[in-house]
């Protein structure tokens, strides 16, 4: 039984891989003449998307525990509030402010670990409160928008550019274009490969697993099913605190309405790469190419030029009832041959 349950898994991992590279190349086929066929097309959807990729991570974490965060949203506009207005009116140091962000996001997700895990309250009780309570602490901390322009060193990291030694084109100017990534896709794929191996190597990613799979099983086991989903939670902020720093690099500024949805697209994203909403099964590479299904879609759109941005959500909320139910059918397959 252990085997099918693999064969599953990877079938999922592959639906979501191939349906990545297919998109991409209808994209490329229909817009190559403005330029999807440019690698620096692909980096920018990294470029774009490496703060919900770090939350991603987080939130598979969560859920293969059989639980939900729909707190990271609200989280990361508190983290880029703070950043932007302790840099720009209380005059802080960046370094510092970064150190404080992501100490907030370890207090904040203790808080929330302890209350799922030690408390027993559900989940989504608990992370909305810390929706609101987050979203509420943004507005009192500031209610205007606030652009980060006066620290320099900010500002530096924000604007650094990684050039790629292949890919260059000229564009229709004559100009050489060269390939780059900046700072936030750095952090966002160490993150991705440091999660994936904790995941797979770590006793910490084994329990996440046999506590989304079965609680009572795993207490069997001897598990400490209660610390588990409180470190689970503790991770998850912590990591969408350092998307929160990334997030804050690409738009350099901070507001009370920043970062709407992006729980659910973090959520999305999880579940199109193949982690079940119920826990016990997922990998942060699927919800990786699931970031870049959500990046690609949206990228489209704005490609295309004449539709309304919206149409990337009902595009994000079609795949995702998808993979809802092609998740549902595994599990009664499974059902069926037990």
């Amino acid at each position: 039984m252990k085997q099918n349950k693999i064969n599953s898994n990877t079938l999922l991992l592959l639906i979501t891989i191939a349906l990545f590279v297919v998109m991409y190349m209808v994209g490329c086929v229909i817009y190559s003449s403005k330029g999807f066929t440019h690698l620096q097309t692909f980096l920018n959807i990294l470029i774009n998307n490496a703060g919900l990729l770090c939350i991603a991570c987080g939130m598979t974490c969560v859920m293969l525990t059989g639980g939900i965060d729909i707190s990271v949203g609200s989280l990361v506009a508190m983290d880029c509030m703070f950043l932007a207005v302790g840099m720009e009116q209380w005059g802080m140091n960046a370094g510092l402010l970064c150190v404080l962000v992501l100490l907030i996001g370890v207090v904040f997700g203790l808080v929330q670990g302890f209350c799922v895990g030690y408390l027993e309250i559900q989940p989504f009780i608990v992370t909305m409160a810390g929706m609101f309570f987050a979203r509420g602490m943004t507005a009192v901390i500031c209610t205007d928008q606030v652009s980060i322009s006066q620290n320099e060193f900010f500002v530096g990291l924000a604007n650094m550019k990684f050039e790629i030694p292949f890919g260059a084109y000229t564009n229709s100017k004559g100009v050489l274009q060269v390939p780059f990534i900046r700072l936030p896709v750095i952090i966002a794929l160490v993150v991705l490969v440091a999660v994936f191996l904790m995941l797979r190597y770590t006793k910490f990613g084994r329990s996440l697993y046999a506590v989304g799979g079965n609680e009572q099983s795993a207490t069997m086991m001897g598990l400490n099913v209660k610390m588990t989903k409180l470190k689970a939670y503790m991770l998850s902020s912590f990591l969408c605190s350092v998307g929160g720093i990334c997030f804050c690099m690409n738009t350099m500024s901070g507001s009370v309405r920043q970062a709407l949805g992006l729980e659910m697209d973090a959520i999305a994203s999880a579940v199109i790469g193949g982690t079940l909403l119920t826990g016990g099964v997922g990998n942060v590479i699927g919800s990786f190419f699931g970031v870049l299904i959500n990046g690609t879609i949206s990228t489209l759109v704005k490609t295309n030029g004449k539709l309304l941005s919206s149409w990337s959500s009902i595009a994000v909320a079609a795949l995702l009832c998808f993979f809802i139910v092609l998740q549902s059918v595994f599990a009664k397959m499974k059902d069926t041959k037990k």
